[in-house]
């Protein structure tokens, strides 16, 4: 877009001679005319009211008078001039090249090897010249002094028109085509062609770089000089200037007549005619920038405002700010919405005042956060360009305003544009959000840390920790920041139908406000969003009072596939298991809604999570009591060792309990059968059997008299009450194998837990039940009146004697325990009488007793168990009257065991004697030896 990047004026005028070169050093013009002669002018200061000038090195915007000519200063006339400033050097082309000390234009050096040379290049960081006349290239080096030094000579295959230093090479124009020559060896590179019509032109920028045809001018230009940011071009009856950014737009035009030649000074351009003189002075960058911007060329703007010097930061950063908003608003009006972002981006504006542009986004309340700011002015001058932000957004507002439903073309553009826009405002928001959310973050490190150490100025601000930030209280500049940035995202997110992205947002550290975004996640039934915003906030009875509906309704409509698989029971154990260790209250309490449906599951959280065993239990007694058993149950499966003695009574009560309504119910109804086992039933008999944290004596206090018999013996047992036990399998249950399976768990426990005791005992306790039947049933009855009476009453240990009759007299059933162990031999098995006699005696009844007993079990009893019985005390209290051949399943491997054993000692006393005597000899021999 064309601006006054120039302005021309008039250096002088009327030259006498026609101008074929010109140059300047300092503020002087050098001029080279036809007749040979050099002229000098100088600014005319004639006038009173000239101010001292800002750089007397620079050209003056004045005109110029002529100080002094140079006659015959060249022979012929001159091609081209160029002031070497570091080196006070001028350096004419014409007939050949020559140099001349300056100021006053002593002739120091000429190259006549340059004779007809037609273009040059100096390259004054090495002080190396390069020339061309006719079809050879020379490369001469300043010595310093006085002298050049020829370095090298190169042929090319035609007529340099065009020639630059490119680094240490040289780039050529010959004929039609860009060439590159090494200096060292002279290798031509060709590089590409300039076209059909125009000629080579090679012109170097300041960088280094050059131009090799990549400006498309409006026709082919006799000469280019750079001056940054333009490329100046002379044609024969104009200047045309154009921006060296891509794509080198056309930036002003300077209608000059007759001009053919051009150079670069130090602050301006000068063109000259054939009798006058022309400075192009720059206009001011800053007013450069007003004329673009207020023309809408931004691009141009911004590239200007780099050039503003380093003094003018400020100004400068001002400026750029400002440019990039009207751009970013033009192109927001424009349909261009991710560039205006981008622009929005690079002009560093509060966020709020972007998202002004968006009605439909709600923000949340802050408390720190001013109001969106207008549009600053570009410049105190500068009035006229500025524009109000509220205009912006009203444009906005207006132009998404919903068209009506009957334009289906106006609607779908409607959908397309806020769509396109709110996709803009998801990238400038993400770009602008790890900065923010940084600084929040360490907002609140800070505040945390303040808080631990008690600092008093904190005391004013939330305690809330980051995570819970429902409507922003917290005085904090930063966070409600973040809260502005992450709410407009997520909403922006949910808009576009992005609930992935904003599901992601939420997982991770965010400061989405609670109240906005949770309406907007019920309206649309994000179900999944929600939760994942409310454990984001730590709103975690919100979040499970949800998951627990969505569950309950996927149960009731069972068409809704979707909401089954993904709201389960188990997605809220899943959402208890982090909880286990923060608040194990919450989660007993959310854990009760799933117990009953995902009963292993819950059970495994509780264990798994290491919340009280004893806590859970005490919450299930008192809120689910129907569940507490089958807590304690898969408890005690999964994790045998770690359920209490307490843990372990209570369920056994708890078992117990349910068995003792459903024996009530089975009693009413007069159809109670011992041997009949309901599912809980089973299960006490397992837990009576395999647990022992339990109180034996609580339990047995709750047994009915008249049933339960075989809980009860379990119970005894425990109690060590083994022949009150041992009685029940026999009397009451009457299944002997149940006893023998009781005295072969006690026996086997007994080996175990008590080496050294004879552990047979308890088979002969059994035995004398057999033996005396009526009379242990008494006994028993006795006994378990004695124990429902009195719950601290002693009971006998299994050795306790009972004194029993038989069908010759009195017959006094020996203490087992402390029985001797006799030598079995047949001279003694018809024995009446113990060795125990001695033993503490039970008082008699004095009620005969029959000599009915169970003959058959003795004998099963002898003949399966005879090698854990003492044969000498089973033998000792059988009856007289038994018929030794009953006896023989019993005897015959019991004396061959003990022959076997008595044969065994034999060999052993044979051995040990005869080991003696060897031991008496040799030290026998030993003596005689000595």
């Amino acid at each position: 877009m064309v601006h006054s990047a120039y302005d021309s004026f008039e250096l002088l005028n009327n030259c006498p001679a026609r101008i074929d070169a010109v140059e300047s050093h300092c503020s002087k013009l050098l001029v080279g005319c036809s007749d040979g002669s050099l002229r000098i002018y100088c600014p005319d200061s004639s006038g009173a009211d000239r101010s001292p000038p800002s750089d007397p090195h620079a050209l003056r915007k004045e005109l110029y008078s002529l100080e002094r000519t140079v006659a015959g200063f060249s022979k012929k006339a001159l091609l081209s001039m160029k002031v070497l400033e570091s080196r006070e050097l001028l350096l004419s082309l014409s007939e050949s090249i020559a140099f001349h000390r300056l100021p006053n234009l002593e002739t120091i050096a000429v190259i006549t090897k340059a004779k007809g040379a037609n273009v040059y290049s100096w390259d004054d960081r090495r002080g190396f010249l390069c020339f061309a006349r006719q079809k050879r290239v020379c490369i001469f080096r300043h010595d310093g002094g006085r002298g050049f030094v020829e370095v090298k000579d190169f042929g090319v295959p035609d007529t340099v028109k065009s020639i630059s230093w490119c680094g240490e090479n040289i780039c050529l124009g010959i004929r039609k085509e860009y060439m590159i020559l090494n200096a060292t060896n002279g290798v031509l590179s060709e590089v590409f062609s300039s076209g059909k019509i125009a000629p080579p032109l090679v012109v170097a920028l300041p960088s280094g770089e050059l131009i090799l045809g990549r400006i498309c001018w409006s026709e082919a230009p006799t000469a280019v000089v750079i001056q940054k940011p333009y490329a100046i071009a002379l044609f024969p009856r104009r200047v045309e200037i154009r921006s060296l950014r891509v794509p080198y737009p056309l930036i002003q035009t300077i209608a000059l007549h007759n001009a053919h030649h051009v150079i670069n000074s130090n602050n301006a351009i000068v063109v000259a005619s054939n009798n006058s003189v022309y400075g192009l002075f720059p206009v001011p960058i800053g007013a450069q920038i007003v004329q673009l911007t207020a023309s809408g060329d931004f691009e141009e703007a911004l590239a200007l405002c780099k050039m503003l010097p380093p003094e003018d930061a400020n100004l400068r950063a001002a400026k750029e700010g400002s440019i990039h908003i009207r751009y970013a608003h033009c192109l927001f009006d424009n349909g261009c919405y991710e560039e205006a972002m981008e622009h929005f981006l690079a002009s560093q504006v509060d966020t709020t005042y972007v998202l002004s542009l968006y009605p439909s986004v709600v923000l949340p309340k802050t408390s720190t956060i001013p109001e969106p700011e207008k549009l600053v002015d570009l410049s105190p001058d500068a009035s006229q360009l500025s524009r109000d932000s509220s205009g912006w957004s009203d444009d906005l507002e207006t132009s998404l305003t919903q068209p009506s439903e009957s334009d289906d073309n106006a609607v779908l553009e409607f959908k397309k544009m806020s769509h396109n826009t709110l996709m803009a405002l998801i990238k400038y928001l993400q770009k602008k959000r790890s900065g923010i959310i940084e600084k929040a973050a360490a907002e609140g490190t800070e505040e945390v840390v303040l808080n631990a150490v008690g600092d008093n100025f904190t005391s004013t601000r939330s305690k809330k920790s980051h995570k819970g930030r429902g409507n922003i209280s917290i005085n904090s500049a930063a966070r409600e920041m973040a809260a502005i940035l992450d709410t407009a995202l997520f909403q922006a997110l949910l808009l576009t139908g992005q609930l992935a992205a904003a599901l992601e947002l939420l997982k991770g550290l965010n400061y989405c406000d609670v109240k906005i975004c949770e309406e907007l996640l019920q309206k649309g039934n994000h179900y999944a969003a929600l939760l994942e915003l409310y454990k984001s906030n730590s709103m975690h009875r919100e979040a499970l009072k949800l998951l627990h509906q969505l569950v309950e309704e996927s149960k009731t409509n069972q068409s809704q596939a979707a909401l089954i698989q993904k709201f389960s029971p188990e997605a809220i154990i899943e959402y208890l298991k982090p909880l286990c260790g923060t608040d194990p209250m919450l989660v007993l309490e959310f854990s009760m809604l799933v117990l009953e449906s995902c009963p292993t599951q819950t059970i495994d959280l509780f264990l798994s999570g290491n919340i009280p065993a004893d806590m859970v239990n005490s919450y299930l007694k008192q809120y689910a009591p129907h569940m507490q058993g089958r807590y304690l149950e898969l408890m005690l499966a999964m994790n045998e060792n770690g359920i209490s003695g307490n843990l372990q009574n209570e369920m056994v009560q708890i078992y117990l309990s349910e068995v003792l309504e459903w024996y009530s119910e089975i009693s009413a109804q007069q159809i109670w059968d011992e041997k009949v086992y309901s599912p809980t039933r089973k299960k006490l008999l397992s837990a009576l059997e395999s647990i022992s944290g339990y109180n034996p004596e609580t339990l047995l206090r709750r047994l009915p008299p008249d049933a339960l018999f075989e809980e009860r013996a379990i119970l005894l047992g425990k109690m060590n009450e083994h022949e009150l036990a041992l009685s029940l399998y026999v009397h009451k249950l009457q299944v002997p194998e149940l006893a023998l399976a009781y005295c072969d768990r006690v026996y086997e426990s007994a080996d175990h837990q008590l080496p050294g005791k004879s552990s047979g005992n308890i088979y002969l306790t059994l035995l004398q039940i057999y033996l005396n039947p009526k009379k242990t049933t008494k006994y028993f009855e006795k006994r378990i009146a004695s124990l429902a009476l009195s719950p601290n009453a002693s009971v006998p240990k299994v050795g306790s004697a009972v004194s029993v009759k038989s069908k010759g007299g009195r017959k006094k059933i020996a203490s087992i325990e402390g029985a001797e162990d006799l030598r079995v031999s047949l001279s003694n098995t018809d024995s009446s009488r113990s060795d125990g006699d001695g033993d503490g005696d039970v008082e008699e009844s004095g009620e005969e007793v029959g000599s009915t007993f169970m003959f058959n079990q003795v004998l099963d009893l002898l003949s399966r168990r005879w090698d854990r019985i003492n044969g000498a005390q089973a033998l000792k209290l059988l009856p007289r009257e038994t018929q030794l051949q009953n006896l023989l399943p019993f005897l015959e491997p019991l004396l061959r065991k003990s022959s076997e054993a008595y044969r065994n000692f034999s060999v052993i006393k044979s051995l040990r004697q005869s080991e003696n005597l060897q031991h008496l000899s040799q030290l026998s021999n030993n003596m005689r030896n000595r």
